[in-house]
């Protein structure tokens, strides 16, 4: 079996001559990526375009055998994945974290090797028919993050390969060794040119954006990126995706059972230590329940371990990076500076690492203060209280964002009436953040638009062909 150095030796560049890579949670360098150019992207993509034509003529049953034969590779090198990934993003091996994630990205490669796209018959009389095929864009740039770096660059470059298009995928500078193992796995099976990674800076993914010769563009990050990636491919009409920011906000209706909830909730919030797009952000509790939700979050936050992600006993991590750490530690100061309770946390934990913040619970707290009103992005959840089940949702509403948030109630009818009036793109009843291979995902308003995942995934990545008699 490949062990992770030799997966990591494979992918990484000499030392002076690539970039440092560090552990997420040590800070010692674990790996050099490659430092490509705009120069680099370019001949990528002439590859790219240039191999194209003669992956889409295998045709999706071969293309579908070859992604089942790399999900399978993944599960194979899948402990080793998981250690690089690990190490260099931060989360720990165990919980809902990095074993959990190199198991998403063989789930969502098979997923989009067996889904069916048939063409649809979308009008018949008589000797008229009109059916709806779909077909390869050709070449698709997609713009990967760091929170999850391989799964979500799974969610791009499975589906645009099963429909025949080739990609070329641009890492987050903080985590380029996970993508370049992963797409390493990916090119054992792949002939050449179908799938590059350029592991570049800004001014690679600024390019992208503007490439004139790139037919879909594919990017999970910011909002404000996003703003810029929609202006820079306005020349080029590049067809986009993009899943940006969330603030996902969550609804405990009155009369919950508290601890029947309280493990789903609780990883709801503080998945992946808090870094995920769509993790709760903000929780809204009747006052009927107000102290026994904090008390009970900030019991979990006491009990979960958190520490190295290659301890075993850990499954809470490190913030990955220096800049996501100081947003974390702003937003927490500025609450307690405006008279918010800091329940449990608020502080750093420099015992654990440099970069390690403890599990905070704030309460006292409401709408308008930076906690709430921002993303965080990190181990921390701001519990707001509320009086009026309408206003509780008129409150969730009043974002500019909406990628996803959830209902929690032991009653599900009033649970769905409430869902059906929150304005995001998936709402949870019980849960939150359980995404499924099968199932649409995409954001509404300041969240992006397009879909990913299942048949609706395929099509975002295909050209509509009505053909009509």
């Amino acid at each position: 079996m490949t062990t992770t150095t030799t997966i990591l030796e494979s992918i990484t560049a000499p030392e002076g001559v690539g970039r440092p890579i560090p552990d997420a949670a040590t800070r010692e360098v674990i790996g050099h990526a490659p430092v490509h150019t705009v120069d680099d992207l370019n001949r990528a993509i002439v590859n790219a375009r240039s191999a194209q034509p003669a992956w889409a003529a295998l045709g999706h049953a071969e293309r579908s055998r070859i992604l089942t034969a790399i999900a399978d590779d993944l599960d194979a090198s899948a402990e080793e994945l998981a250690v690089l990934l690990s190490r260099e993003q931060g989360k720990p091996l165990n919980g809902p974290n990095a074993r959990f994630e190199v198991g998403a990205c063989s789930a969502w490669t098979r997923t989009a090797a067996d889904t069916p796209l048939e063409p649809e018959v979308v009008f018949e009389a008589g000797a008229s028919r009109a059916e709806v095929h779909y077909d390869p864009l050709g070449v698709v740039g997609a713009i990967g993050p760091w929170n999850w770096p391989m799964m979500i660059t799974v969610w791009q470059i499975a589906p645009s390969l099963r429909m025949g298009n080739t990609v070329v995928v641009k890492p987050s500078e903080y985590t380029p060794l996970s993508v370049l193992a992963l797409a390493a796995i990916y090119n054992r099976h792949l002939p050449d040119g179908v799938l590059t990674v350029i592991s570049g800076d800004r001014e690679v993914g600024a390019a992208i954006a503007a490439h004139p010769d790139l037919d879909k563009i594919m990017f999970t990050g910011s909002t404000a990126t996003g703003r810029r990636i929609v202006e820079a491919s306005a020349n080029s009409l590049a067809r986009l995706t993009l899943e940006l920011g969330g603030n996902d906000a969550g609804i405990i209706l009155p009369g919950t059972d508290i601890a029947a909830i309280a493990e789903n909730l609780f990883w709801g919030i503080f998945i992946n230590t808090g870094q995920t797009c769509a993790a709760l952000k903000r929780l809204y509790v009747h006052d009927s329940q107000y102290d026994e939700v904090v008390d009970t979050l900030a019991k979990l936050a006491d009990a979960m371990p958190l520490g190295n992600g290659l301890d075993e006993a850990n499954v809470l991590g490190p913030l990955q990076n220096e800049k996501q750490f100081d947003i974390v530690a702003r937003l927490v100061d500025d609450a307690r500076e405006h008279g918010a309770r800091i329940v449990t946390g608020g502080e750093p934990a420099p015992e654990h690492g440099p970069l390690f913040y403890r599990t905070t619970v704030v309460a006292d707290i409401d709408d308008g203060t930076a906690l709430v009103d921002e993303e965080q992005f990190g181990p921390v959840i701001p519990v707001i209280r509320y009086s009026d089940v309408d206003d509780a949702v008129r409150r969730a509403n009043d974002s500019t964002q909406g990628l996803g948030a959830s209902v929690w109630s032991d009653d599900p009818d009033a649970a769905s009436e409430v869902a059906r009036r929150v304005q995001a793109g998936t709402v949870w009843i019980n849960q939150h953040g359980a995404i499924n291979p099968h199932v649409p995902f995409g954001g509404i308003k300041a969240s992006g638009y397009g879909q990913e995942f299942g048949v609706a995934g395929l099509k975002a990545v295909a050209a509509p062909k009505v053909i009509q008699r």
